[in-house]
């Protein structure tokens, strides 16, 4: 390639077309959001390898296991820290393809930009003219040799810019780009069916925190391996919804905390066993899915979540809910079903917006009396716990529609109920053995139009029953009722209601010709009485 100190022009532009054509070889290069989100990936890797194995040294430390052996608890030790490593180079492995790839383009930049000053200095070399003609012009030859050197310099200089842009420029060299199949995609257009892998959730984060994207919608997209999310989550600071439901992650990392504009989370049936104390920073959010998890706690920061306003805590293990609780003051939803929870804490009093309160299959054994702060509940559920009675205080729900205390222990049900005039839904059903009669001012719930008291021990309703005039739907199965007869239960909420109204009218006939009977019996006996003394003293009987 270099002759008497001069390169020589032909082989400099064969040197480039190799160059050229060895580049054409090459793997396409990864975007930038790429390498950004590889990055993210190793790092939350490594992070995620960090606290699976401290877990399980926490496991370690707890003891032996009864009925293992010392050796055999060693090898299921070291199988699960073995397990641990092989899931994190499997999460790393896509991520640490794209950082070497990156890498090693890094490399062929440096190689091209050398080869550009090169091709560059031949050209300034040649620009001085020929010294037969003094300057004043160039031959054919030399003109020829100097516009190859040129067109040299010039594809050299289009390849090192290439180089440097990544991929998005081949066509200044005619080649065309491909791709990477596992990662470049246009991720808004997968269909239902496709997974992402997690160095592509990756990428999406990356590209939507560039867009300011403020939606983003990842329902049962990832794929089955992802356990958890990369640190990069915390960029995606313009967003506002984020649905990240039926998936199978385990943890969120703690940057989700970043997410300030978030009003709507969406996380349902997934696989959290807890959730970072920096979640309660989510201080815009005001609709929060949590349910079918493996939730045991709540951070005490969740207090701090003071905009939240539905919250869906079922299908959990939450034994307890924590008293920061009080502090949502604005929260109007609560659903904690299916949980096992043994008691609510006193602060829930103070959640004074909450309408809407479901506690069904739990382990409740009563509620508090701090109940009766919630003025404005109107629905209240309890079904399928251990409650044996019911507190004074909700007598003051006066804005509650919808009671249900079915399959409980239920011994009384509190006069003061009668007082939450607004009820239209009441369920007592199935307390068994245990409920034996109705409140007898039940009359007073003038409302209520659904009543259901089967599979209790009730037999007389109260005579106030027949203020029910609303009343349209009446359950009474498997309760031995006398008063209404069964034949008259079969006809219907109104025929109850009119067979009580009728019963207590007639009963007041009975009660005014008792009063009549009872008065003739005293005039009858007051005469007789009169006339014997009148007798006596005209001596016609006897003294």
């Amino acid at each position: 390639m270099v002759a008497g100190g001069r390169g020589s022009p032909p082989a400099a532009a064969e040197a480039v077309e190799e160059l050229t054509r060895l580049y054409r070889e090459l793997p396409p290069r990864p975007t930038v959001e790429e390498v950004e989100a590889a990055a993210a990936v190793l790092a939350s890797a490594d992070a995620e390898e960090a606290a699976r194995l401290e877990e399980v040294a926490r496991e370690e430390a707890a003891g032996r296991v009864e009925g293992v052996s010392g050796e055999l608890l060693a090898v299921l030790r070291e199988a699960r820290r073995n397990a641990v490593r092989l899931r994190a180079l499997q999460q790393r492995k896509e991520a640490a393809h794209v950082v070497e790839l990156e890498r090693r383009f890094k490399v062929f930049d440096d190689l091209i930009q050398r080869a550009s000053r090169v091709v560059s200095s031949f050209s300034g070399d040649a620009g001085g003219g020929s010294p037969g003609d003094g300057g004043a012009g160039v031959d054919s030859v030399d003109l020829e040799m100097e516009v190859r050197k040129k067109e040299a310099a010039v594809v050299a200089a289009a390849a090192a810019a290439e180089m440097e842009r990544g991929s998005k420029g081949l066509a200044a060299l005619g080649l065309e780009s491909k791709p990477i199949s596992s990662l470049r995609r246009d991720l808004s257009g997968v269909s239902d069916m496709e997974k992402l892998s997690l160095i592509q959730v990756a990428s999406l984060i990356e590209s939507s925190a560039k867009k300011g994207t403020t939606e983003l919608n990842l329902r049962g997209k990832l794929v089955d391996q992802i356990e958890w999310l990369p640190v990069s989550l915390g960029k995606l600071q313009d967003v506002t919804e984020l649905d990240l439901s039926e998936n199978r992650i385990m943890a969120l990392p703690s940057t989700i905390g970043s997410l300030r504009y978030l009003t709507k989370l969406d996380l349902h049936s997934n696989q959290l066993i807890n959730l970072p104390d920096t979640f309660g920073e989510l201080s815009n959010l005001i609709d929060l899915d949590l349910h079918a998890n493996q939730l045991k706690s709540l951070p005490s920061s969740f207090g701090n979540l003071m905009s939240l306003a539905n919250l869906d805590l079922s299908s959990n293990m939450l034994k307890a809910l924590p008293d920061c609780l009080g502090k949502l003051t604005n929260l109007r939803r609560l659903i904690v079903e299916t949980n096992e929870l043994e008691e609510l804490p006193y602060t829930i009093g103070s959640c004074t917006s909450l309408v809407e309160l479901r506690l069904d299959f739990n382990q409740l054994k009563a509620l508090p009396e701090a109940i009766g702060k919630l003025e404005k509940l109107e629905i209240l559920t309890l079904h399928y716990n251990r409650i044996k009675g019911l507190p004074t205080t909700v007598g003051s729900l006066s804005r509650l529609r919808e009671l249900d205390v079915s399959f409980n222990e239920v011994e009384v049900i509190p006069e003061n109920i009668c007082l939450a005039t607004s009820l239209v839904k009441l369920n007592l059903s199935r307390n068994f053995a245990d409920l034996r009669a109705l409140p007898r001012s039940i009359g007073n719930l003038e409302m209520l139009e659904e009543l259901d008291i089967s599979s209790n021990q009730i037999r007389v309703l109260p005579d106030s029953f027949r203020c029910l005039s609303r009343l349209r739907v009446f359950h009474a199965d498997e309760t031995p009722l006398d008063l209404p007869p069964r034949d008259v239960v079969k006809l219907g909420a109104q025929a109850v209601v009119q067979y009580m109204i009728d019963m207590n009218a007639a009963r007041g006939r009975g009660t005014n010709q008792k009063k009549t009977d009872r008065r003739s019996f005293w005039a009858w006996l007051f005469s007789l009485f009169g006339c014997c003394k009148k007798d006596q003293e005209l001596g016609l009987v006897p003294v």
